[in-house]
């Protein structure tokens, strides 16, 4: 398949502490997890191509906050690309009934503004990453199992807006529990939440 980011081309990555992975040091302003796997990856595979890849991760955010600062963080950069992971920070709080609790169908509304805004007031390409869980934790009064039931309703979320939108989907949640059938789960992350490198290593590569 031929690589679709083009020479000269800028790629926004946005969403949680996934993505964010240490990205305010100034030393690593793209962080020490996928994103900065991504750009690794396509500066040995494509040499040649100049791309600009910015990590816009916020840790601790939910799609309310990408809301709030889609305008400064996405839209002003005229991004060829939008690559979006968000959603686990909302299952926690919508489970827990914080007040910043952000239900599915909040989720999905404050979403597709996001995605609808980039459409209207940019020509770029959208990449939606399901948000992910990496547990096989299969009983029933568990705090583990309770977020992986919730959780799917979200990523039902993501993958009816990728449809809506065009956009690119990734079913993270999916390639994780395909792995955790002979792995285990502490080879990716050490919590469900938080991949470590070899985690953040197969995103980079879905």
């Amino acid at each position: 398949m031929s690589f679709l980011i083009q020479d000269g081309q800028t790629v926004v990555f946005i969403g949680d502490s996934i993505t964010d992975c240490g990205r305010r040091d100034v030393a690593a302003p793209l962080g020490n997890g996928y994103v900065k796997f991504i750009a690794d990856l396509i500066a040995i595979r494509y040499p040649a191509l100049k791309v600009t890849i910015v990590n816009k991760g916020i840790s601790g955010n939910t799609v309310a906050d990408l809301r709030e600062r889609w305008h400064d963080d996405v839209l002003v950069l005229k991004p060829d690309w939008v690559s979006i992971l968000i959603g686990i920070n909302d299952v926690h709080r919508t489970l827990r009934n914080e007040p910043t609790a952000v239900p599915p169908n909040r989720y999905e509304q404050l979403y597709r503004e996001c995605l609808s805004l980039t459409k209207e007031r940019t020509t770029a390409r959208l990449v939606l990453m399901e948000p992910f869980y990496i547990s096989a934790d299969t009983e029933t009064d568990s705090w583990r199992t309770k977020v992986l039931r919730a959780l799917d309703e979200y990523r039902t979320v993501v993958r009816k807006l990728a449809d809506e939108f065009r956009a690119i989907f990734v079913p993270l949640h999916e390639l994780f529990q395909e792995q955790l059938r002979y792995r285990p789960a502490d080879m990716f992350c050490p919590e469900p939440v938080h991949p470590n490198s070899v985690g953040h290593l197969l995103i980079a590569h879905a």
